[in-house]
């Protein structure tokens, strides 16, 4: 892969070009992507053009840009070379991260593997998964090296998606023997009494968004076997009250709608050799007025304990549709204007 050097264009434009060649045509046709959205995804985000010329992309725009752009071409096309696909996913994680970090590594090796410019990807036995936003790195560090961690941010952020996934991880690794995924049953304007069907058939619509992750990252059959043999359970947080958790990977999705007390139920049910984590998002408490979020208690006695890690998220760090990234910043400007 040859770079040129940044040299005015031919017409005396006031951009400056550069040039960046790709010895495989096979992989370039691979690195623009289908009716070349990759580029035009890497053009939109940075404010530059590109053009193919044979095996060459002449990049047009201001120079920092340009050598943004460079850098993740260069990745993405190392990703390719490597044997790996290139999805919208990969162009997005490579623009907001960068291609600078180096690895830290990890006290699970085998499972959390470094790449190239500090790549994370999650082993699971459909899919790998990558951490897209600086962020969501440190999250997926800190799940593996700690056994107690806290995701708190906005929804989108792949709080639940990335904890599954490493408990996936961790499970098919043999690092775990059962993996426990619990949501507070909170009612948030339709009663559950109201809903039809058994307990069951109530609890389960609150519990989705799990059997969503779990069926991204396990097949169908193997996945519905697990669960039958209790190795994988879904459960409201109130079924937790008198276990022990033994060496499982355990999960609290909503956290912020479990009270103080729950908290403190649920956070001592970790057992020897677990891991667990915390999930919650502090704008959306759907607790009655006037009971405390244990989240909120949570994070204010347990931060100086060692062990326990507390990684925040940002509007930035969403990785849903543009659209909600916007939402979520309106509606935090107008919490801050009605607190100033």
């Amino acid at each position: 892969m040859a770079i040129g050097a940044l040299t005015p264009p031919q017409d005396e434009m006031p951009q400056r070009e550069a040039l960046v060649e790709f010895p495989d045509n096979r992989l370039l046709i691979d690195l623009c992507g289908e009716y070349d959205r990759n580029l035009t995804d890497i053009e939109q985000k940075l404010s530059v053009q590109i053009v193919r010329r044979g095996n060459q992309l002449v990049i047009m725009g201001e120079e920092d840009a340009q050598k943004q752009a460079i850098e993740v071409l260069q990745a993405l096309y190392t990703r390719l070379e490597g044997g790996r696909d290139v999805e919208a996913a990969d162009v997005d994680r490579e623009l907001r991260m960068g291609n600078s970090e180096v690895g830290t590594g990890s006290r699970d090796g085998d499972q959390l593997e470094m790449f190239k410019g500090g790549t994370v990807e999650i082993k699971t036995r459909k899919k790998l998964v990558e951490p897209r936003t600086d962020a969501q790195k440190a999250y997926v560090q800190s799940l593996f090296n700690n056994e107690l961690a806290f995701g708190i941010g906005p929804a989108g952020t792949g709080k639940t998606y990335l904890a599954v996934a490493v408990g996936v991880s961790m499970f098919i690794g043999g690092h775990v023997d059962r993996i426990i995924l619990s949501r507070p049953a909170v009612e948030a304007g339709e009663k559950l009494g109201y809903l039809p069907g058994d307990m069951k058939d109530k609890v389960d619509p609150y519990m989705q968004p799990l059997y969503d992750a779990l069926n991204d990252f396990l097949p169908g059959k193997q996945l519905a076997k697990l669960i039958e043999e209790k190795r994988i359970e879904i459960a409201p947080l109130a079924f937790m009250r008198g276990r022990t958790l033994a060496n499982a990977f355990v999960v609290l999705d909503e956290a912020q709608n479990a009270t103080t007390m729950q908290m403190k139920m649920f956070l001592t049910r970790l057992g020897e050799g677990s891991r667990m984590v915390i999930t919650g998002d502090r704008s959306q408490v759907d607790l009655p007025r006037g009971v405390q979020s244990g989240l909120a208690d949570a994070e204010r006695l347990l931060k100086t304990i060692p062990n326990i890690s507390f990684n925040y998220f940002t509007s930035k760090d969403v990785v849903r549709h543009p659209l909600v990234a916007a939402i979520i910043e309106a509606y935090e400007a107008d919490a801050g204007r009605e607190t100033g």
